[in-house]
């Protein structure tokens, strides 16, 4: 926009560094709390229902802080940074409880926990880039939160690498059988996401309201969360065109994802190590697990490997066949997997996966953020992840009966299913209508540079 000036590329990197620990907080719950459920004796079945966490806090936080974080102000805190601070410590504290569960119903209330942290600290940061950058520069501040997803994920994911080289190894020492590795990454993570978010409110200002007066007077008619909600509801309806259509691209997207989480480290585990179980086999149940943040690490190299390569493919292709040729590439890497036990198969499909992982955390984002009110950036971007929320609740209240039925009660076939889905959501992107201008606003050729 004209009324902001751009800024140089280390602003925007030290902006969304905070990002970097959230998503290192993601990227350690994303790979080890399967495992950790079935750990402490969780059956594979429940597994779906247990991570209703997630998307139940995302759908009624995002949203809620959204709007909060629109209608505040302080010449001290600015805007969106009271919420990375409260969000970060929550985290915290939940990330360094979750690896002592002592048992199943005390891990699913920690990662309840967790979940509220890290929605509070991620929303606000996608609303950052709306508040700070004009349109030209918001594709590159897209890019480089996407980067952060995939660096700050792979960190999480080499930990069970990296700790070794410390005299860390795969063995429980404590009760609850959760290897010792996994309690150090767990530990790291609760120093990570305070030190990074800390970065970003140290080295970054905020931008007042454009009109102060007419901001302390909708700030004094409509405060607390009742006002909250009802502009949320007040924004539903004045959904704009394009974020209406995108909501069958998030919804087969966001209804398969979550598969991944649930159920690639077991199916690692059973396929390419004979372990169905950490009772039968608990040496290959642990190697399943070390493997499965190898390709997690993988599948978050992709990610930021391509991140500051989408813009200038969409400033040729459009934003919208991008994001369909990604999902595409994401959907066979998951159905590659079908065609061997061999433990490589995983990585190579997870590198495949990672590249639509890229497009998935940038392209909606972007598409979004041309389509609606500056000043309401905040209550869309919450908004929007309602459309990445319901879709995960549908598939943990209905997974579990898919599972034993359709499915056959094996991890590799839940992955297949979220194969399936990506393509789905690939042809869904042609529902999808942007106006040129859009386009070429948000991706203009050569935008892609420091």
């Amino acid at each position: 926009m004209h009324d902001k000036p751009r800024l140089r590329f280390w602003q925007i990197w030290n902006m969304s560094f905070g990002f970097l620990g959230i998503q290192y907080g993601f990227g350690l719950q994303q790979a080890n709390m399967s495992p950790i459920f079935r750990y402490l004796n969780a059956e594979e079945s429940a597994i779906p229902i247990l991570w209703l966490a997630g998307p139940v806090t995302g759908l009624l936080v995002q949203p809620i802080i959204g709007a909060m974080s629109d209608r505040t102000w302080s010449e001290r805190w600015g805007r969106r940074k009271p919420y990375f601070l409260v969000g970060a410590i929550i985290t915290s504290f939940a990330l360094f409880m979750m690896p002592n569960s002592s048992a199943l119903w005390m891990a699913a209330s920690l990662m309840w926990l967790l979940d509220a942290g890290l929605n509070i600290t991620m929303e606000p940061f996608r609303a950052f880039i709306g508040d700070k950058l004009n349109v030209e520069q918001r594709n590159l501040g897209f890019a480089v939160q996407s980067f952060f997803v995939g660096f700050g994920q792979t960190l999480a994911n080499l930990m069970p690498f990296l700790l070794p080289l410390f005299g860390v190894t795969l063995a429980a020492s404590g009760g609850n059988h959760i290897p010792d590795f996994v309690k150090y990454s767990f530990y790291i993570g609760a120093v990570a996401i305070l030190g990074a978010v800390f970065w970003t409110l140290y080295t970054t200002s905020e931008y007042p309201p454009d009109n102060m007066e007419e901001f302390r007077r909708m700030k004094q008619e409509k405060r607390g969360v009742f006002h909250a909600f009802a502009d949320v509801f007040e924004a539903l309806r004045n959904m704009p065109p394009t974020m209406k259509q995108l909501w069958w691209v998030k919804f087969f997207t966001w209804y398969g994802l979550p598969l991944m989480w649930q159920y690639l480290s077991l199916s690692i585990a059973r396929h390419a190590f004979n372990a169905p179980d950490a009772n039968t086999n608990p040496v290959g149940f642990a190697k399943g697990l070390e493997w499965s943040n190898l390709c997690f690490a993988l599948f978050n190299v992709g990610c930021f490997g391509i991140s500051f390569l989408l813009p200038p493919i969409a400033a040729r292709l459009g934003r919208r066949s991008t994001h369909a040729v990604f999902l595409t590439i994401g959907g066979l890497g998951f159905l590659s997997m079908l065609l061997s036990s061999d433990k490589n198969i995983y990585l190579v499909g997870m590198t495949l996966v990672g590249l639509a992982w890229g497009s998935i955390m940038s392209m909606p984002y972007v598409m979004l953020s041309t389509s609606v009110p500056k000043e309401r950036m905040g209550v869309y971007m919450g908004l929007f992840n309602g459309f990445i929320v319901v879709p995960q609740i549908i598939n943990n209240m209905t997974i579990g009966f898919l599972y034993e039925t359709v499915l056959n009660n094996d991890p590799l076939n839940a992955l297949a299913l979220c194969g399936i889905c990506l393509i789905l959501a690939a042809g869904a992107c042609f529902l999808v209508r942007e106006s040129p201008r859009a386009e070429r606003a948000a991706f203009p050729l050569g935008a892609g540079g420091h």
